[in-house]
């Protein structure tokens, strides 16, 4: 008899992630799973929404990485509860993961829930999370061909965020090219070029992600 080991973690993590969903939507937490590569500037995008929305929706964060807890500070510091997962060298949160760190938090107490996933553009996208949306971020920085090298995380996702939009005059970054590489992905994603450091289009993520609360 054959057993397929990667089949079954997969199977177990989708009955997980649909529990874990049911727990969230019985306790009226909208969850997003973010996802990126290292340096994409996840942990900004998700101070600056924190900055824009703390005072009429009530937030908590769960940081994943493979070591350390410097972002889980950040976030705490801008009065944000915050629970670390180090993965220990996994390039993935899984729904084990965030169920262990779901003990840590009081969901009555929490509207929306920012999970921000292992700096990867691979693995993260085949577990789901008991996640509302999905949310991509890729930056000028990066180049224009991710869409083209990982085209499933950019498939499967909600909402695409163009970060370090501040970054394109100086860069050789082709926004057509990708714009053209992200339409034939997935035409219906929410796209949304900013910029976390001068706060350049913000606020239509802010808009969009509110109508989503609501």
């Amino acid at each position: 008899m054959e057993i397929d080991l990667g089949r079954n973690v997969f199977e177990a993590n989708v009955q997980l992630a649909k529990k874990l969903k049911a727990v969230f939507d019985d306790n009226g937490v909208f969850v997003i799973n973010l996802m990126a590569s290292p340096g994409a500037g996840k942990t900004s995008f998700i101070l600056k929404t924190i900055e824009s929305l703390k005072d009429d929706v009530a937030i908590a964060v769960i940081e994943g990485d493979i070591a350390s807890a410097v972002d889980a500070e950040k976030v705490r510091a801008a009065g944000v509860p915050a629970v670390q997962i180090n993965t220990g060298g996994a390039c993935h949160l899984d729904g084990r993961m965030i169920k262990g760190a779901l003990t840590h938090l009081n969901l009555d107490e929490i509207d929306l829930l920012i999970i921000e996933n292992v700096g990867n553009l691979v693995c993260p996208a085949e577990f789901d999370l008991g996640e509302d949306i999905k949310v991509v971020i890729s930056s000028i920085s990066e180049g224009d061909d991710k869409p083209l090298k990982y085209p499933r995380i950019f498939s499967e996702m909600d909402a695409l965020i163009i970060n370090k939009i501040d970054l394109l005059e100086s860069s050789d970054f082709n926004m057509d090219d990708f714009a053209r590489s992200i339409a034939g992905l997935n035409p219906a994603a929410g796209v949304f070029e900013i910029s976390c450091k001068t706060g350049q289009g913000f606020d239509d993520w802010i808009a969009w992600l509110a109508s989503k609360l609501k």
